[in-house]
């Protein structure tokens, strides 16, 4: 093992995938691992260079860009990049670039290739970006039939007749309806029926469907496997299976949702994306995401991978409508930088997402030269909310003058922000410490990241504001070991999961970069760096980060689940619908996120 291999170790115990290995094989891995410390501004590889490994980055940052120059990427402490060209060809389909002083780890593709084919959690994690047949047959096969479910099924009695069955197939645009007598499953009728045992025999229309329906019809459990789908369905020759518990009817497979499972990936997503033609090849795309979710969901991925693939679609859709928006408008007269703040900053989208953005401009643009950008911005931010990332309510947009500005105003807006800490100051300051670049110039952005870090984290009034404002969201904990739920409206007895359960993390989170001068936007990181600083101490960090994914990864089941329901996603979830052990679970960890939040108040006491 190398002298280096001990701190590689402890740095990959806290890196998924990795962190899912045994403790030896995990050493064993950490040995392999090449340490290379890169200056700012080198290349890493370019396009077509070979790909000697998966890299890791350990600290500093990474620009990833395409062909074309475009900015694909920035990546952070614990991103893997490179694995793209490794397993296809071996070689770089895109460049990446330190854009600070940086370490990379590098591991050997064999290594690599070694952990795919032996863990589950690589083969998952390294293939979300593979549309190959098999990676996603794989993943079909191993898949729970109630995530395969899309919708609550649509049922006919046993007396409805067939025309009135043939009708609901062609307005539904089914092809098969189970019949059930109450919530029992009697039997399924199918276009097939309706061609060869109704019109071919010449039956009426006001024939019941339970004279030409397939009575008791092969049926699976919920907790069946693809497998078995794929195995019945090839071995019966059939396209349709119900789904039941008991005798009662809780949802239909069909050949279609298998297909559609397969085509669906978030590679094929974003390479959608890329080439669509304006607004509503966009919004086809995105219109798409909600049944992405209930696969990433079912196939058991933890919520910063799931958040990460479905960011990345909007960061694609993003950087096609500017690269629209300049073929129709013509080049920018001087460099620019896109960046969303919010979720998409933090790479933490859902199934649910508004759109934060703003235009940072370089400072040689001149009063003449800002309609291009004001039009930009408007075309853009009309390209997402057809696309279903709709209008910030708050109008933190870059539609909005405020926050399409040169360089030089944004310096101008964070100094005040921290040195009169208002509280519109505040809640400006929050929003936009998440920021991240997206499309256009990064370097525009790096100065002034760091420039901002640094004044803020010395400014130990402005810190004191920030912790307070951070405090503001209180997870929904009730007496008794219960929780306080919306006490009326639509959403009564529910809890709101972003609110009161993610809000608060990510709020925490902010303050901890805020004075450890943490880069990383995404929240998952900010908590692994400011425990890797000392920021916060191990145990609190690791208690933090497990309350987080227990919340995020809960928010985004219900979310799945509504899908699956046929229902749009949303934040709310009824603790009624969690098992007993579930709910414990749940409240433990919002009590933990309570006690980080009197801790870091305490702090802000001292600081004020």
């Amino acid at each position: 093992m190398s002298d280096v291999s001990p701190k590689i170790l402890e740095f990959l115990e806290n890196v998924h995938p990795y962190d899912s290995l045994p403790q030896d094989e995990l050493a064993r891995v950490a040995s392999c691992f090449s340490r290379r410390e890169v200056p700012a501004g080198t290349a890493i590889y370019t396009v077509g260079d070979p790909i000697e490994g998966v890299y890791l980055v350990k600290s500093g940052t990474i620009e990833v860009t395409d062909t074309h120059g475009a900015l694909v990427s920035m990546l952070s402490p614990r991103n893997s990049f490179g694995e793209r060209g490794l397993l296809r060809d071996g070689l770089a389909v895109t460049t990446a670039t330190t854009t600070s002083d940086s370490v990379i780890l590098c591991l050997p593709g064999t290594e690599l290739r070694h952990l795919i084919a032996n863990f589950p959690a690589f083969e998952r994690f390294f293939s979300r970006g593979q549309s190959g047949k098999a990676a996603r047959q794989n993943d079909l096969a191993t898949l729970k039939v109630a995530d395969l479910m899309a919708r609550k099924p649509v049922t006919v009695s046993p007396d409805t007749t067939v025309q009135q069955a043939a009708r609901v197939m062609r307005e539904r645009h089914f092809s098969c309806v189970p019949v059930v007598e109450g919530e029992r499953l009697v039997g399924i009728v199918t276009t097939r029926d309706l061609s060869g045992r109704v019109l071919a025999e010449g039956r009426s229309a006001e024939t019941p469907v339970a004279e030409v329906m397939t009575p008791d019809p092969l049926s699976l459990e919920p907790h069946a496997l693809g497998s078995d789908i794929l195995h019945l369905m090839l071995e019966n020759r059939i396209g349709h299976l119900p789904v039941a518990r008991d005798g009662r009817l809780l949802g239909m497979i069909t050949q279609t949702d298998l297909t559609r499972f397969q085509a669906i990936s978030s590679a094929q997503l974003v390479r959608d994306a890329a080439v669509a033609e304006g607004y509503d090849a966009l919004a086809l795309v995105t219109d798409r995401i909600p049944q992405l979710l209930v696969q990433l969901v079912g196939a058991h991925n933890a919520h910063e991978v799931v958040t990460r693939l479905i960011t990345d679609i909007a960061d694609t859709v993003t950087r096609r409508l500017l690269r629209l928006a300049e073929d129709k408008l013509g080049p920018p007269p001087v460099p620019y930088l896109w960046a969303a703040c919010g979720s998409q900053g933090r790479q933490e989208q859902t199934g649910v997402s508004d759109q934060d953005n703003c235009i940072i401009i370089d400072d040689d643009v001149t009063p003449d030269d800002m309609p291009y950008y004001a039009d930009l911005a408007r075309f853009v931010s009309d390209g997402l909310n057809a696309a279903g990332y709709f209008y910030c309510p708050c109008d933190m947009m870059a539609t909005n003058p405020r926050w399409c500005q040169p360089v030089r105003v944004w310096q101008r807006y964070f100094r005040g922000w921290i040195n009169t800490p208002s509280p519109e100051a505040q809640m400006l300051a929050s929003v936009m410490f998440d920021l991240r670049p997206i499309g256009g110039q990064a370097s525009l952005f790096r100065g002034l990241q760091e420039e901002t870090l640094a004044a803020a984290s010395k400014n130990s009034i402005f810190v004191a504001h920030m912790v307070s404002n951070s405090i503001k969201h209180v997870p929904p904990l009730g007496l008794l070991r219960g929780f306080a739920t919306i006490r009326s409206g639509e959403y009564k007895n529910h809890v709101d999961m972003k609110l009161g359960g993610v809000v608060p993390v990510t709020d925490l989170a902010r303050v901890y970069a805020l004075r450890g001068r943490i880069s990383a936007a995404n929240t998952r990181a900010r908590l692994l760096a400011a425990e890797e600083k000392g920021i916060i101490s191990v145990s609190g960090a690791r208690d933090l980060i497990e309350a987080y994914d227990l919340i995020a990864n809960l928010r985004l089941e219900n979310q799945a689940t509504l899908v699956r329901m046929g229902r749009k996603p949303d934040n709310f979830l009824a603790p009624s619908d969690l098992s007993d052990f579930e709910r414990s679970h749940l409240r433990d960890a919002f009590v933990v996120v309570r006690t980080m939040q009197s801790a870091v108040g305490q702090i802000a006491g001292t600081l004020g």
